[in-house]
């Protein structure tokens, strides 16, 4: 038998690079640090965070924008503290991001946000290399896996962006990894991980309880405690502070509220809504885009080679995720635009993400597969195949996720530029600004100004009441409205009996609605 010419084997001796251990499963030995992984993670992470930094995208995207100024607010604003936080995105990322958005400089750079987001990337990457290597029992299966995930320029984007891409990446694979290894408290960690970054997974809990409850029953009990304190705390922070625990599901600004919203402006129903098999359509569409066909291609082909290994769990737990966001897709109001499909834009391409390790674990199977002393050459040739959509069109326009911020941000962008410039000049500390808390905080961010100089809508009562009754609480010398929100119809009606305010500037923007900047003029 194998174990026992293994333990007949000299200690010196050496195995080939890439051969199968004796011992079949998910050996101990693959707990060690591959450090030639790591260095080139860390390498290709900071080589794409100091190019997108240094072409200045790291606020092109207004989810990361976004995410990014909440994690400021939390300790930078009029009434900074937890309650900050916000409702509809869950926690996770902007504590990660914390430490960070603190720093001036961080902040106003994006690197805040590229900071955690990137160390997630190189966690992700190293887990999955472990898991392929263990469980496809192939030093070469785990860096094709690797390779493939960590050259995807979508992917080496997002993870340079305060974005929740990598770290939900790093949450799943931490998830599989502990659970190939029996780890409870270590799969019940990282599912608490995944289900406070991304709603998807909350999806992930039953399918790794019934998993660890078919082993261990005493496990699964311990992973179901861990992994449901997120979710309970979600919905109880959202009754508190909101009035409704799935104020996140359907209050304003969650998917629900915004696809409710485009319904009643006449945009009529995705093309999704009440289809499973269109929702599968556009989100292939997306995974297409964001993977390219010829790693779908090879990762259908290394999943034959994968069962044939009895990788069951792990592909059917990455699968987990596509299958919640075509569900999502036909029923709750998430939607994905592609150039392809109508109504032919760019939305929510990043979706496409959860499908890469996915595609990248399946190819990976098709060089432990094959005889000993063509893995190599089998790693070589399945990462140039898989990567090379990129290699014969090297240019950003080839990114569907850089194409999606690019369109999408361009008039804001274009506003955001001439309004701070305007501010930066004739702003002084401690006069206020009152605005909305969204696109408009890119202003003050871009202009230098500090947050705890703006009230905003996470300064409750005293916000609303500025908007409602202007002439009583309104002293600050500046407001900012976009035309046509809440405090934009506030501000025509009191100065259309009052002098004290006075609109100095517009900045109109193709696409767009126009920027308002009020000023004080008279005490």
């Amino acid at each position: 038998m194998p174990a026992s010419k293994s333990s007949k084997s000299s200690p010196t001796s050496k195995r080939p690079a890439g051969r199968r251990p004796a011992r079949r499963g998910f050996s101990p030995a693959g707990a060690a640090v591959p450090w030639k992984v790591l260095l080139f993670l860390v390498t290709a992470s900071a080589l794409a965070v100091l190019y997108f930094w240094r072409q200045g995208y790291l606020h092109w995207w207004g989810d990361a924008a976004a995410h990014l100024n909440i994690a400021r607010r939390i300790l930078d604003g009029r009434t900074p503290g937890y309650e900050q936080i916000g409702t509809v995105w869950l926690p996770l990322p902007h504590l990660l991001m914390l430490p960070f958005a603190r720093v001036d400089s961080l902040w106003q750079s994006g690197l805040a946000g590229s900071i955690p987001s990137a160390i997630c990337f190189i966690c992700a990457g190293l887990l999955l290399y472990l898991i392929a290597r263990d469980t496809l029992e192939c030093e070469w299966a785990g860096w094709t896996a690797v390779l493939l995930f960590a050259l995807n320029p979508n992917m080496l984007y997002l993870q340079s962006l305060a974005m929740t891409e990598a770290i939900f990446a790093c949450s799943v694979l931490l998830t599989l990894y502990a659970s190939l290894r029996q780890k409870a408290w270590l799969a019940g960690f990282g599912l608490l991980t995944a289900n406070m970054t991304r709603y998807e997974g909350w999806m992930l809990i039953p399918f790794v309880v019934l998993y660890f409850f078919w082993r261990d029953r005493r496990a699964g009990f311990v992973v179901g405690l861990i992994a449901s304190a997120g979710p309970l705390y979600w919905l109880g922070h959202n009754f508190v502070f909101h009035g409704d625990p799935l104020d996140f599901y359907r209050g304003v600004g969650s998917a629900k509220w915004i696809y409710q919203q485009g319904l009643a402006k006449g945009y009529g129903p995705a093309p999704t809504e009440g289809h499973p098999l269109v929702a599968a359509q556009y989100y292939a569409a997306a995974a297409r885009l964001f993977t390219g066909l010829p790693l779908l291609a090879l990762g259908g082909l290394g999943l034959l080679a994968a069962l044939a290994r009895r990788v069951w769990w792990p592909l059917f737990f990455l699968a987990l995720g596509p299958a919640f966001f075509v569900l999502s897709m036909q029923g709750s109001g998430a939607e994905i635009h592609v150039p392809q499909l109508p109504p032919h834009g760019y939305y929510n391409t990043r979706y496409g993400m959860i499908v890469l390790p996915l595609a990248a674990l399946a190819a990976a199977a098709i060089p432990a597969v094959l005889p000993f002393g063509s893995r190599r050459i089998a790693t070589a040739l399945v990462v140039f195949i898989g990567i090379c959509p990129w290699l014969a069109y090297p240019k950003q326009e080839n990114w569907i996720t850089w194409k999606e911020s690019q369109v999408n941000s361009a008039a804001r962008r274009e506003w955001t530029r001439e309004a701070a410039n305007f501010l930066r000049g004739q702003y002084v500390p401690g006069r206020g600004i009152v605005a909305h808390f969204g696109d408009q905080t890119e202003i003050f961010r871009e202009a230098g100004i500090r947050l705890e100089e703006v009230v905003h809508d996470g300064d409750g009562l005293y916000f609303q009441a500025i908007i409602l009754r202007p002439e009583v609480f309104l002293w600050q010398e500046w407001v900012v409205t976009i035309q046509g929100d809440p405090l934009s119809r506030g501000m025509l009606v009191y100065t259309s009996s009052n002098p004290r305010y006075r609109r100095v500037k517009m900045v109109e923007t193709k696409g767009a609605a126009p920027i308002e900047i009020w000023r004080r003029v008279a005490h």
